[in-house]
């Protein structure tokens, strides 16, 4: 099969399958979802939901957070991943937004990668859900579940090369909507250690069901 065949059969199975995919991270604007996507590297949407409310209402603005401290922040996040790293990107981040970007999440990869705590894929996440640019932000889910199933070759071991073969085949204009369906994919059906292939609607598509199958 063809690449760009598989790519299409993927691409309409997931719109059949999963036709409304988006972040699971709850927010309700574009600096509170800077602040949740900060806090899920390396870590649950799952955690990251459960703690954000009170940060959310205690810091509503970037005005509000750049004036805390790493120290106060630490207490509202300590229970997820490297929180002592987290607390001081996230008041650096919003004393970089007041400075810098007028309190106002920027659009562009160049000037989010700026900020402390926004990597490459984290700024890819808000070009993508906030600005529905094709920016596709490749985590372990996006990574493992391209490579199972083919769409990329063992060649791109990196996430960037991921992104870059995965942005060659996928139309621009469903990029931010594929981003979730692979990571939502890999979530709940292509799990890392025992993944679901019997209950999945690309089982006997994908290359590593179909290596299970020989």
């Amino acid at each position: 099969m063809k690449k760009q065949e598989l790519y299409n059969k993927v691409i309409t199975y997931f719109q059949e399958a999963m036709p409304v995919a988006k972040t699971e991270l709850h927010y309700n604007n574009p600096f509170e979802l800077l602040i949740a996507v900060i806090l899920s590297a390396q870590c649950t949407d799952k955690r990251v939901n459960q703690i954000t409310p009170p940060l959310y209402r205690d810091f509503p603005t970037p005005e509000a957070l750049a004036a805390s401290t790493p120290e106060v922040i630490y207490e509202y996040i300590r229970t997820v991943s490297y929180p002592n790293n987290k607390a001081k990107h996230l008041v650096g981040m919003a004393q970089m937004l007041v400075k810098d970007f007028n309190s106002e999440v920027p659009e562009t990869l160049e000037e989010l990668i700026k900020l402390p705590g926004v990597g490459r894929k984290t700024a890819n996440v808000i070009q993508s859900v906030v600005f529905n640019k094709a920016a596709m932000a490749v985590d372990t889910h996006v990574f493992r579940v391209s490579h199972r199933i083919g769409l990329v070759p063992n060649t791109c071991t990196t996430p960037l090369a991921t992104e870059k073969y995965l942005m060659k085949h996928i139309p621009e204009d469903i990029v931010p909507t594929a981003h979730h369906w692979l990571i939502l994919h890999g979530r709940y059906v292509c799990v890392a250690r025992t993944p679901k292939c019997a209950e999945c609607g690309l089982n006997g598509l994908c290359r590593y069901s179909l290596k299970l199958s020989r």
